[in-house]
């Protein structure tokens, strides 16, 4: 389980609380109604988490960012007070108008930018204690696939090149103010699962590519300037780097980068997976008929001091463990650095 940032530190967290709906709005009714044990459950883990600042994947958008408003309201409540909060337009949703999945049929879920059955649906979305300068974020996910240099898109029309941005949900850089007035720089992503397609296997290599997006970012290689150190990549991978399907080179490239630290956040649960490969204790999400995965990743630039590192994932007996699993198949993942 997660401990309490000491005064001189920073808690950073990523958590897929799987606040998606079937439906816009239907989210937000929830979150407004008291008698939801998962929406509960969200709420007592984020306020255990005790983040700094947290990144939230899979939550619904809306263009007033009322849900998210809905759930900053339920937090403050407990005493977890979230007073900068940012929520971006994700591709989940966004028609391409090109039937991409080859179904005879426009409009449908995966005919989209990234799936979904509606704009917005199961986006990502930002909770700080500290102020968020937006002025100086830079929002990635218009980027197209076929831009990326080295990239394994399929050879696609060119009208669909023209169009098919990389993002399935999005690619965000945001500054967040250090009380000495520096930023510390969130690179946040939420990837495509690399399954629920065919043997031309589009969603493995987009998933692949999501995240060699980010190394070629940091290293200079990309039509953009480099963020500026200090800065933490964080989000969801939706690849294991050793264990379940897709492509694992550019996470395993990502974790290997000389620019980024890897601090291997554990958790203490004690689940075993026999055949897979990978150590369960870093392990961020356990799925139905697959087992435990670490589907989710903080990878702080070189230049900062971790303090601590975890996966909020305690032991069967703690009391927090079902509360854990009534929220979300995903467990928090968090870092405490020293302030720069």
């Amino acid at each position: 389980m997660a401990c309490t940032a000491q005064a001189d530190t920073l808690r950073l967290a990523t958590y897929n609380a799987e606040l998606s709906a079937e439906g816009p709005g239907l989210i937000l009714q929830r979150l407004l109604r008291d008698d939801d044990p998962k929406l509960k459950a969200v709420v007592t883990v984020i306020a255990a988490l005790d983040a700094d600042v947290l990144l939230i994947t899979g939550i619904d958008y809306d263009l007033r960012q009322v849900a998210l408003d809905a759930l900053a309201m339920r937090l403050q409540k407990v005493g977890a007070i979230y007073p900068y909060q940012l929520a971006l337009r994700p591709n989940t949703g966004i028609p391409t108008g090109f039937d991409l999945d080859a179904n005879g049929q426009l409009g449908g879920p995966r005919d989209a930018q990234g799936y979904g059955r509606f704009a917005g649906q199961s986006g990502m979305a930002i909770l700080s204690r500290l102020p968020i300068d937006l002025a100086n974020a830079r929002d990635f996910s218009g980027f197209l696939w076929a831009e990326l240099p080295d990239n394994l898109m399929l050879p696609e029309t060119s009208d669909i090149r023209a169009v098919q941005r990389l993002s399935s949900s999005g690619h965000w850089e945001v500054p967040i103010l250090l009380p000495d007035g520096q930023s510390l720089r969130l690179l946040t992503y939420y990837a495509t699962p690399p399954v629920f397609d065919g043997p031309e296997d589009r969603n493995g290599r987009r998933n692949h590519d999501e995240t060699a997006f980010w190394l070629q970012l940091v290293e200079g290689k990309l039509a953009y300037p480099a963020p500026a150190r200090p800065y933490v990549l964080l989000g969801q991978t939706n690849l294991d780097p050793l264990d379940g399907e897709g492509r694992p080179d550019a996470i395993m490239a990502l974790l290997a980068s000389t620019l980024l630290q890897n601090p291997e956040p554990r958790g203490n649960d004690g689940h075993v997976d026999i055949d897979h490969r990978g150590d369960p204790a870093l392990d961020t999400a356990i799925y139905d008929a697959i087992g435990g995965l670490r589907v989710e990743q903080i990878l702080p630039s070189r230049d900062l001091d971790v303090r601590a590192s975890g996966v909020m994932w305690p032991t069967q007996n703690d009391p927090l463990s079902q509360t854990l699993a009534t929220a979300s198949r995903h467990r928090p993942v968090w870092i405490d650095i020293t302030l720069p």
